[in-house]
C-alpha cells in the first residue's frame, strides 16, 4: 500500500490525506504495509499511534508529506 500511494500524483497524496475519516483508513493501510516491508521499532510505534489517533496522526503526515516528500517513519 506504501508503493501505491507514493505512486499517486501530489494531489491524490494530499486529497487522500486531507478527507477526514478516508486519512485514518489510508494512514493504517500505509503504515501496517510499511512496518511489514521495514520491521523497525519506529515504524512499529508509528503504526500503532497511526491506529488509535483515530485520524489526527494523518494531518501531521499531511504537513510532512508536503515539507519532505513522503511519511513520517514510512518510506517506501
Amino acid at each position: 500500500m506504501a508503493k501505491w500511494f507514493y505512486k499517486q500524483s501530489k494531489l491524490i497524496q494530499i486529497l487522500l490525506l486531507l478527507i477526514p475519516g478516508l486519512n485514518w483508513v489510508v494512514e493504517i493501510c500505509i503504515r501496517w504495509s510499511a512496518f511489514l516491508s521495514r520491521p523497525r521499532l519506529l515504524t512499529l510505534v508509528f503504526a500503532i499511534v497511526a491506529t488509535v489517533s483515530f485520524g489526527v496522526f494523518g494531518w501531521v503526515d499531511l504537513v510532512w508529506l508536503l515539507l519532505f516528500d513522503h511519511l513520517l517513519f514510512a518510506k517506501a
